[in-house]
């Protein structure tokens, strides 16, 4: 079976993971990255500052990137007054 890392881009959990999880297919990896995602999004969310990135990926076992989910907060150019 493929084994995979994940990677957090910032905020409390970044790095990368050192011990690989194996999946059956990429589905597999696919929805159990969805599935940590969805857990950690409200205290990543929380935490975002304006003009920021969060990213997680799911690298393949030659650190390739095969999926990545990103939260990106971004000012529009609107000032307070």
């Amino acid at each position: 079976m493929p084994q995979y890392f994940f990677r957090i881009s910032q905020g409390r959990y970044a790095g990368a993971s050192v011990q690989g999880i194996e999946f059956e297919s990429h589905d597999a990896a696919w929805s159990e990255m969805r599935r940590i995602c969805a857990d950690l999004l409200g205290s990543v969310a929380h935490g975002l500052k304006q003009d920021a990135e969060w990213r997680m990926e799911l690298l393949d076992a030659a650190s390739r990137p095969v999926f990545r989910v990103r939260l990106v907060s971004e000012s529009i150019g609107i000032t307070e007054p």
